[in-house]
């Protein structure tokens, strides 16, 4: 109300900003009445026919309509020998004949074969002439790999199993000479500009370190990088100083282990800063899979058979996996890390660099940090 007094470029009279501000809540309520209505009407649903080994069919279907609800999976036929146990709410079971009759009675938008375990030679024969013929007309018929990554942004390792290699192209970024330089460049830079950062942040940390923490400032610890080689990391210490007295332990949300300065170093992602000596004597990147201490990445490969394929690239100070996977410490929270690492490394470049940095600034400017 008193913009008019201290702004002279705006209207002085007030009825003016009224009428302002009545406009864009209308505007506003229009375009939300217009997104009801139309973009996220159930008559614009993509509808898909999911084609796969009933066994397989349920963390799919889940996968996918949870990244995208407005992605409807109509139906399933199943390639399998028994239907097992699988009961999907408001999932239809079609039989495989006369596809075309289903794909125009379903209003189907387009086919996802995720048949990894096909052992019925006579359906898939019948299949894959139904579906040639619905390729010919100009049907969508894709892979469900290919359909997961690009609604989850994440690599299906779990379901590609041992044909992993196969499906896991490495992005041409891995080998481009110009592409590394550059990443390279842009790492020396940002971290002799994060080390001048850290050298003015050091003194007000160990001030209050030493009323808060009482422990030392800084603390290394070995981590796996590039290669499978380890390397020390460099860290502003967040947890107690007997934190592992009981031995190498997962760090948990809330964990108790971590004092109340240190939940503040975290979520401001502070705690990092010390890593950028580590990027610039060439441990790590700005951007790649989060280093893992060796134990656990001993751990992990014994559950997760790609694990170690993140290796391939040098660790980062923030990542995909960083960005896009909520916190957690158990087998799936494990995997659903290693999805998006993989994602990362098999689309790395550019612009999902800058991505990952737009994202990594929105966290530390709203302390989503963990």
């Amino acid at each position: 109300m008193l913009t008019p007094f201290y702004s002279p470029s705006l209207p002085e009279n007030r009825l003016q900003i009224l009428f302002f501000f009545l406009s864009m809540v209308s505007a506003l309520l229009l375009w939300r009445y217009a997104y009801i209505t139309l973009i996220s009407s159930p008559r614009f649903y993509k509808k898909a026919l999911l084609i796969g080994d009933v066994s397989e069919l349920r963390l799919m279907v889940e996968a996918l309509q949870k990244s995208d609800p407005n992605y409807v999976i109509a139906g399933y036929i199943n390639t399998g020998k028994k239907d097992g146990d699988f009961d999907y709410e408001k999932l239809q079971k079609f039989e495989a004949t006369n596809l075309k009759h289903i794909v125009d009675d379903q209003h189907i938008n387009e086919i996802v074969v995720a048949s990894s375990k096909v052992k019925s030679k006579e359906v898939t024969a019948s299949l894959l002439k139904d579906l040639n013929s619905l390729l010919i007309q100009g049907f969508p018929i894709k892979d469900y790999t290919q359909v997961y990554e690009n609604l989850t942004y994440r690599v299906p390792v779990q379901h590609i199993g041992k044909d992993f290699y196969k499906f896991f192209l490495f992005s041409r970024s891995n080998h481009n000479k110009f592409y590394l330089f550059s990443l390279r460049f842009f790492d020396v830079l940002f971290s002799v500009i994060g080390l001048l950062f850290c050298i003015l942040l050091t003194p007000v940390v160990f001030i209050i370190n030493f009323f808060s923490n009482r422990g030392s400032l800084f603390y290394t610890q070995a981590r796996v990088g590039k290669n499978a080689k380890n390397f020390r990391i460099v860290k502003f210490r967040t947890m107690l100083e007997d934190a592992e007295i009981n031995g190498p332990q997962w760090a948990e949300k809330n964990d108790y282990r971590i004092t109340s300065f240190g939940k503040f170093l975290r979520r401001t992602r502070l705690d990092e800063i010390p890593q950028f000596y580590n990027i610039l004597v060439g441990d790590m990147s700005i951007i790649g899979p989060r280093p893992e201490r060796p134990v656990f990445v001993k751990e992990l490969s014994e559950k997760l058979p790609f694990y170690k394929t993140r290796h391939i690239v040098k660790p980062g100070l923030t990542g995909w996996a960083q960005v896009k996977a909520n916190y957690g410490s158990s087998y799936i929270d494990s995997l659903e890390k290693l999805q998006y690492d993989l994602y990362y490394i098999k689309h790395r470049g550019l612009f999902l660099d800058l991505n990952i940095l737009i994202k990594t600034f929105s966290t530390i400017l709203f302390f989503r940090g963990q």
